[in-house]
């Protein structure tokens, strides 16, 4: 069985997006709460490379596919969530249908994006213009994404930033 017809079979497909490049699309319906993609790391990698996540403090990997393939979209539909390995669940915070690209915000995982220094080109209505991590997210973006960004990124914040009176 091929990587196309394998992860398929898991309710995602490769191929070509409007976003960049390729991406990550849905075959089948993932409802809110469900996880889409169980991330899986390949190996550790240096800061702000790309496709590097970051999954802790200084900790950076580059995931199996199809993960490397997600887009990132100011207006994403999936969060992520810490799973027992050290990597990321990527779990539907909407509902996505069949043909729907599947996408992140990567300041969800990344505390910087230094490496990207083009333009976001996701065409949400709350496109923010670039991409950044979540060190440039505004207040009220990491409220709404409390539980769905990697518990580092919180614990950092925690350290003396706008949220330690939110936990």
């Amino acid at each position: 069985m091929n990587y196309t017809s394998l992860n398929s079979l898991n309710g995602v497909i490769v191929r070509e997006s409007a976003i960049d490049g390729k991406g990550v699309f849905a075959t089948r319906r993932f409802e809110i709460g469900k996880t889409v993609i169980v991330g899986q790391i390949e190996k550790y990698a240096v800061p702000n490379s790309p496709y590097a996540t970051q999954v802790g403090i200084g900790r950076y990997v580059i995931y199996k596919d199809p993960v490397p393939m997600l887009n990132h979209s100011c207006e994403p539909n999936c969060g992520v969530v810490a799973n027992q390995t050290g990597a990321h669940n990527f779990v539907a915070i909407k509902n996505i249908m069949p043909g729907q690209e599947i996408t992140i915000d990567y300041a969800m995982t990344n505390y910087s994006v230094d490496y990207l220094s083009t333009p976001c080109s996701c065409g949400s209505p709350k496109c923010r213009k670039y991409i950044s991590g979540w060190k440039d997210l505004s207040s009220e973006i990491k409220k709404a994404y409390l539980g769905l960004v990697d518990p580092y990124l919180i614990e950092i914040d925690s350290r003396g930033s706008i949220l330690s009176n939110v936990k």
